[in-house]
C-alpha cells in the first residue's frame, strides 16, 4: 500500500476481520496532522479555504496538484494547537475523511476503503459500530459515500490542473519572509496562476474555463494568496522551531498519493 500522509496503520476494511470494531463519537482531535504543513485540496474547496489558507500549487513528482499551505516551516502546521485543536473554520476535505481513506491496494491498482488502525477513536468497546449484521452501518457508510464523492472531485481537479498546464498559465511563486524577529523564510518550488497570461487566453478558452466553473477556482487561488500575512501572524504567535529554515514544498511520495479530492462542503463528521 501506496504511503499514506497521515495514516500509520492503514488496512482495508472488512466485515469479518473488523465486525465487532467500533468508531468513537466526540470532538475530533487533529493532532494527527500538526506535523503537516500542506495538504491537497480539490478545486470545489477554494471557495471556502481560500478564506483561510493560501492556496497554491506544487509539482509532485510529474503531477502538478493545488494545496493548502498551513505552515511555512517544516513539520508544523499553524492550525493545529497544542491541545489538537483545528484552529480554523474550514476544514480541509482531504483531513476530515480521517480515519478513512480510499486507497490503491495490491499491484493491479485496485482501491478499497481504509481505516488507520492506529486511530485513537478506534475501539472494540465504545462508539458506533462500523458494520452491523455484516453490512456496512449507517456511519461506515456516510464515510463511503464521502470517500466517493471525495474521489470525483480528486479527478475533476486533476482536469482542471490539466487545463491550467495545457494553456501554460502556471507560473513559479518564489518570494522571501521577513519576520519581526529576523528570521527568513524561503518559498520555492511552488506554482501560481500568471493572470497576466489568464488575461490573454482566447475567448473560446477563456469561456470554456467559464462555462466549467474553473474561472472562479482560478480567482479564488489568487485572492488566496492574501491569507499569507495571517499566516504569518500565526508563526509570530509561535516559538520558533530549532531548525527552522526555508519551507519545502509537499513531500512529493506523499502528494503523489492519489487520494481523490474533496466532496462539495457538506456538514462536518
Amino acid at each position: 500500500m501506496a504511503n499514506l500522509l497521515f495514516y500509520q496503520k492503514p488496512v482495508p476494511l472488512n466485515k469479518n476481520d473488523h465486525k465487532e470494531k467500533k468508531i468513537k463519537s466526540g470532538s475530533r482531535n487533529f493532532a494527527f496532522a500538526a506535523g503537516t504543513n500542506s495538504v491537497i485540496l480539490a478545486g470545489v474547496e477554494f471557495s471556502e479555504a481560500g478564506k483561510e489558507y493560501p492556496i497554491v500549487f506544487a509539482q509532485a513528482g510529474e503531477n502538478v496538484i493545488p494545496v493548502a499551505l498551513l505552515g511555512l516551516r517544516n513539520a508544523e502546521n499553524l492550525y493545529v494547537d497544542e491541545d489538537g485543536h483545528w484552529d480554523a473554520r474550514y476544514i480541509p476535505a482531504f483531513v476530515r475523511r480521517y480515519p478513512f481513506v480510499l486507497a490503491e491496494i495490491g499491484d493491479a491498482g485496485q482501491r478499497a476503503v481504509c481505516i488507520d488502525e492506529a486511530f485513537e477513536g478506534f475501539s472494540d468497546d465504545e462508539g458506533e459500530p462500523l458494520f452491523a449484521d455484516g453490512e456496512p452501518s449507517p456511519l461506515l457508510k456516510q464515510a463511503m459515500d464521502f470517500l466517493e464523492e471525495y474521489q470525483k472531485q480528486y479527478v475533476r481537479t486533476e482536469t482542471f490542473v490539466r487545463r491550467l498546464k495545457e494553456n501554460d498559465l502556471l507560473m513559479s511563486l518564489n518570494a522571501k519572509v521577513d519576520m519581526v524577529d529576523g528570521q527568513q523564510f524561503g518559498l520555492s518550488g511552488l506554482l501560481a496562476v500568471d493572470e497576466r497570461k489568464l488575461l490573454q487566453l482566447p475567448d473560446d478558452k477563456a469561456l470554456s474555463l467559464f462555462r466549467a466553473g474553473e474561472l472562479s477556482w482560478i480567482y479564488c487561488h489568487l485572492m488566496s494568496i492574501g491569507c499569507m500575512g495571517r499566516m504569518i501572524d500565526r508563526m509570530a504567535k509561535r516559538p520558533a522551531a530549532p531548525a527552522a529554515g526555508s519551507s519545502e514544498s509537499p513531500d512529493e511520495e506523499k502528494a503523489e498519493e492519489k487520494a481523490e479530492a474533496k466532496p462539495k462542503p457538506k456538514a462536518r463528521k
